[in-house]
């Protein structure tokens, strides 16, 4: 770290630098507070979102003893994603994902050969397919977050830890060493006044001198 000048126009800098960063401080604390429920929301949100997929796999799974006997059948064509549509949304300052839709592959298949219960099986594994592409944007939301939390978790640290510390003690710093040479002046300014004092009182003496002689 650069030498301090210990000057009055030095001092003046850091103690307009300690406003500023005191005056900075509590919006980045906000932002951090804020960040950190939304990081826990998002927490919670994806615990959800896997619970409801595991119900709904569950459920799904029901039908794998039917499926297998129909060979004409492909449960990963019929649940081939073709686009996850998603928007954006600002919060305390980072772009996050939303879900909005999704666009499965045209899957066709005979409605003359196969049960009717098969619409039901496309429906049911389309949705095991949506309900993992909630939980990629989910956590894609999440790390988002975390992201920025640990960006303003680090300025935060170094307002309160390093530069509000270091300004704080370049002005006590600067204030000792300016009172100091304010003691040497006032000092020296007395040992002058008091010479000329005393050369005044000798020259004084020695006029009553000659005046006496």
């Amino acid at each position: 770290m650069a030498e301090i000048k210990l000057t009055k126009s030095e001092l003046r800098f850091q103690q307009n630098r300690l406003t500023q960063l005191k005056k900075y401080l509590p919006t980045l604390q906000l932002k951090k507070a804020m960040l950190q429920a939304e990081v826990s929301d998002a927490r919670q949100e994806i615990s959800a979102l896997e619970l409801a997929y595991r119900n709904l796999h569950t459920a799904v799974d029901s039908y794998s003893e039917l499926l297998s006997g129909l060979s004409e059948f492909n449960p990963e064509e019929a649940a081939h994603v073709e686009k996850v549509n998603k928007h954006y949304e600002n919060i305390a300052g980072v772009e996050v994902p939303y879900f909005d839709s999704i666009v499965f592959k045209e899957y066709l298949y005979n409605l003359f050969d196969t049960p009717p219960w098969v619409d039901s099986v496309v429906r049911g594994i389309r949705s095991l397919a949506e309900a993992l592409a909630k939980i990629d944007i989910a956590r894609e939301k999440k790390a988002a977050l975390e992201k920025e939390l640990r960006e303003v978790s680090i300025r935060v640290n170094l307002f309160e830890k390093i530069l509000i510390p270091r300004a704080l003690g370049n002005i006590k710093k600067i204030k000792v060493f300016l009172g100091d040479q304010q003691l040497a002046a006032v000092s020296q300014a007395k040992v002058a006044k008091t010479k000329i004092e005393e050369r005044k009182a000798s020259a004084k003496a020695a006029q009553e001198e000659i005046h006496a002689a």
